[in-house]
């Protein structure tokens, strides 16, 4: 058996080596034949064409388009291939021996990152090859890494975890906290559509009291009238029966007793119900007074964007320092550790105003911003950095542009209005209870724009100001 080995060991070698590229040390792929008569195979040759026009054998040169296809080799690599598969196969290698050889595994290719025989050295004679057991610490130490690596995600994995069970907890809190917020909200709304109904229907019944108070009083007046009526007939019927002379000569008082100047009965104006005034568009006169129990806000703060150390109000129109870091998940949207929060929504286009009460506030931040403006991180509030504000520090009002321009004003403003003008790029700040201009900033705002609060760290809240509420009909 083992001559038998030898014998095949010996026809295969030479025949392998009549088929093997120069270039690579394998056994010919799509081999390509060269007006030369050397032959490469066609990826190799190729790459070798792109640096060099020669034969990388003879250095003759030659073009591109003369390199045909060998297919007599090719057909000659294919059975080789075959023949020395089914070789292996019929002689069953041990694990340990090369299938191609059958000799044993004793060296280590680095760049393949398979071990190899020693006949294999010419298929390998470019790359580093190391004994086994050189190879196999760097193996190990390769894959040492990869264990540290996956330690370290596993690690942090676990703390994801936690984060994504802290942040379905609060998810299940902001649930909760909003079905209260509703549920309270509606029962106010119905409480004051109770009151609405109540106050429609005493309406209604006074009215009809009324109504039918002084229909009553005319029917009584008309029976009234009736009786007076049969008693004037009966009496002109008896006298009517006299004799003629007695009926002529009380004719004239009888005539003066036959007279009714009463006015006949009949239904006043008005003297139904005022049906348009009860039901007539009913819904939305509803509605309309409604209004006293409603507020409209052009601007809501987003809570998801709140930095741990402030404080919301439960309709989202007021924020203020909270007096120890609250429990929130770290989601990419929250500031952390700047102390700022977002309004709800972001624009991108059109005209957007709204109020700020800062109230006495000493020290606050009003104003817009781009969204990719920083959240993990601390920087300086500046147009710069895609924030637009004016801001209150150590009592001097300022322009936060990179060169903190103050700003003069008269009298202490109470309430701040922001005018936000995508379309012109223009963001202006004004005090809210005089109407007075204060700065304008412009921009070309080419990402959505969300408005900024900074209340900084004081117990007074920053007030979002409710908007005014106008009915047009057409």
């Amino acid at each position: 058996m083992a001559e038998s080995m030898d014998e095949d060991m010996e026809e295969t070698l030479p025949l392998q080596q009549d088929l093997t590229c120069p270039v690579c040390q394998g056994i010919f792929r799509d081999p390509v034949l060269l007006p030369c008569t050397h032959s490469f195979c066609r990826e190799c040759l190729q790459k070798s064409w792109q640096f060099n026009k020669k034969c990388p054998v003879c250095r003759e040169e030659f073009e591109e388009r003369q390199a045909i296809a060998n297919r007599a080799l090719n057909d000659a690599c294919d059975s080789f291939l075959k023949q020395s598969h089914l070789r292996a196969s019929q002689k069953r290698p041990s694990e340990d021996t090369c299938n191609l050889h059958l000799k044993p595994l004793e060296l280590y290719c680095e760049k393949d990152e398979a071990p190899v025989c020693v006949d294999c050295v010419t298929l390998h004679s470019t790359h580093r090859l190391l004994p086994l057991k050189d190879g196999a610490p760097l193996c190990k130490r390769e894959l040492g890494f990869k264990v540290q690596i996956f330690e370290k995600k596993v690690e942090s994995y676990k703390k994801m975890t936690h984060k994504l069970s802290n942040a379905k907890g609060y998810i299940k809190y902001q649930a909760e906290q909003a079905e209260k917020q509703i549920k309270a909200e509606f029962e106010r709304l119905h409480k004051a559509l109770v009151t609405e109904e109540v106050l429609r229907l005493k309406a209604l019944a006074t009215e009809e009291e009324e109504k039918t108070a002084t229909i009553q009083e005319l029917i009584d007046s008309t029976k009234k009238d009736i009786t007076a009526l049969k008693e004037l007939i009966d009496s002109l019927k008896k006298e009517m029966g006299n004799e003629d002379l007695p009926l002529l000569r009380n004719f004239q008082d009888l005539k003066r007793k036959a007279q009714w100047t009463r006015e006949d009965p009949r239904l006043c104006d008005d003297s139904l119900l005022d049906m348009g005034k009860h039901v007539g568009a009913l819904s939305f006169n509803i509605w309309k007074n409604m209004q006293a129990h409603v507020k409209y806000y052009s601007v809501v703060l987003n809570p998801n964007t709140a930095s741990p150390w402030l404080s919301l109000n439960a309709d989202l129109t007021s924020v203020k320092e909270s007096a120890e870091r609250l429990t929130a998940p770290d989601n990419p949207e929250r500031f952390d550790p700047c102390v700022f929060v977002l309004g709800a929504e972001g624009y991108t286009s059109g005209k957007h105003r709204w109020d700020v009460i800062v109230g006495d506030n000493p020290k606050w931040i009003v104003g817009v911003c781009k969204e990719s403006v920083a959240r993990k991180k601390k920087f300086t509030v500046s147009t710069s950095r895609g924030v637009w504000s004016i801001a209150l520090s150590k009592g001097v009002y300022s322009v936060l542009t990179p060169e903190r321009t103050e700003l003069q004003v008269q009298q202490r403003p109470e309430k701040i209005r922001i005018k936000l003008n995508l379309d012109k790029g223009e963001v202006s700040f004004w005090d809210g209870g005089t109407a007075k201009h204060l700065v304008t900033l412009t921009h070309k705002f080419d990402e959505r724009i969300f408005p900024i609060f900074g209340p900084g760290l004081h117990s007074t809240p920053m007030i979002l100001a409710p908007g005014k509420i106008a009915v047009h009909t057409s």
